[in-house]
């Protein structure tokens, strides 16, 4: 099959220079407007991926000890009928563990230090069907016996407080009870049983877990205050709460994990965007020097356009030769930026380590960031879009300068030849 001719000689445009001195120089700024989309593209990928992985990492953190689906009664009160809420949700078919809890604030006190704490009371025996944290630690909540009050506290908390396994604090209810002296609030002795890592701050200092029917009897509820689920796929929680809504009985609230954190997840989205809207400006710049390396390629091919013209080439052919040699250079850039972008993305787990042995430094360290090494997590979703939209640059940057050279007049252009 014969190629056209205006692909063959679009190519050869593309390649022209490299082997003359004449246009060297127009080979050069083809060069440098290539290697711009390539490291544009490139940094879009590596850029994004990082991004998606500090999101699922603090995520996946986050989920260790948040459930995917809560279910639970208007105002704090206890569930009307908590086998039936059970019941119901288990039959969806995406659901693939429950168990109750009690959610409630109160003070948490060691000696003069007092501290605000979220108060979890669970049931250790289905705890570890709706969070990884509990699955990763179930010896320790078995420590988590009805009836002798036993805590186990964040990481960070403990620490704030000064307090160890086996040490003694004070839960103070916020709800107090009334006496003839007034309004006196309720507290409870606990014994510290343990402590917890979930690597996200805002959990490993504040949240305090213990047995559901203790919690039941310090803030004086008839039963447990809502349901945890577990899902197959986390990213069905959406589409399963409306699916709940439906089928549950009663009057119930239905929030997923998507809701409870939704302030963060939408400044992590913002911040993506707005980083590939900024880098896609890079690869714009480079695309758009394409105007420049086929302007002066027309200028240079003056002659040679004149001589097609007079063969019988038509303004349209003209413009798909300089068409083709821009495309040219957009199609192997964004494909160079592609291969490197990805052979990044990919390996930044060894590419970074040996970076800061390098230099000497750390660029995530261990005392300061909860994440110490460098995450990255390529989607298809972000890398088909970069692709594309630097093919389109490229291909637009090539439209006035084809245009142009296919409006050549033969007759002036062979005029001095």
């Amino acid at each position: 099959m014969q190629i056209p001719y205006e692909l063959a000689l679009g190519w050869r445009y593309t390649r022209a220079g490299r082997a003359t001195r004449r246009n060297g120089f127009i080979s050069f700024i083809s060069g440098v407007s290539m290697l711009g989309i390539s490291l544009g593209v490139a940094a879009l990928i590596i850029v994004l991926s990082v991004m998606n992985g500090f999101q699922k990492e603090v995520r996946d953190r986050m989920l260790s000890v948040v459930s995917h689906i809560e279910i639970f009664a208007p105002g704090g009160a206890a569930l009307p009928d908590m086998p039936r809420t059970l019941a119901q949700a288990r039959a969806n078919p995406n659901v693939v563990g429950a168990a109750p809890f009690v959610a409630a604030q109160a003070l948490l006190a060691r000696g003069e230090d007092m501290k605000g704490a979220l108060v979890r009371g669970i049931d250790p025996a289905h705890e570890a069907e709706v969070t990884d944290l509990a699955a990763e630690n179930l010896e320790g909540l078995k420590a988590l016996v009805p009836g002798e009050f036993r805590v186990i506290l964040g990481s960070e908390l403990a620490r704030q407080l000064g307090v160890h396994a086996g040490d003694a604090v004070t839960l103070i209810a916020p709800a107090g009870q009334v006496t003839p002296a007034g309004v006196v609030p309720r507290l409870k002795q606990m014994t510290v049983a343990g402590t917890f890592n979930s690597g996200h701050y805002e959990y490993d200092s504040a949240l305090v877990m213990l047995h559901h029917e203790d919690a039941e009897r310090i803030f004086r509820l008839e039963g447990p205050t809502g349901v945890r689920l577990k899902l197959q796929n986390l990213h069905d929680a959406p589409d399963v709460t409306q699916q709940l809504a439906a089928s549950l009985s009663g009057n119930l609230l239905i929030r997923d994990w998507t809701q409870q954190n939704r302030t963060w997840f939408a400044a992590v989205q913002l911040e993506k965007r707005m980083m590939f809207i900024i880098l896609t400006l890079i690869v714009a710049v480079a695309a758009f020097n394409l105007v420049s390396t086929l302007v002066m390629t027309v200028t240079d091919k003056r002659a040679d356009i004149a001589i097609l013209r007079t063969l019988g080439a038509s303004p349209a052919s003209i413009m798909g030769i300089f068409v083709v040699q821009g495309a040219m250079v957009g199609v192997i850039g964004t494909l160079a930026g592609l291969l490197l972008g990805l052979g990044v993305a990919f390996n930044i787990d060894v590419i970074v380590p040996a970076i800061e042995r390098a230099l000497n430094a750390s660029f995530l360290p261990k005392d300061i960031y909860l994440i110490s090494k460098m995450p990255s997590d390529p989607q298809s979703s972000d890398i088909v879009p970069i692709g594309v939209i630097s093919l389109i640059l490229a291909f637009v940057a090539t439209l006035y300068p084809s245009w142009r050279a296919s409006r050549v007049n033969p007759a002036e252009a062979l005029r001095y030849e």
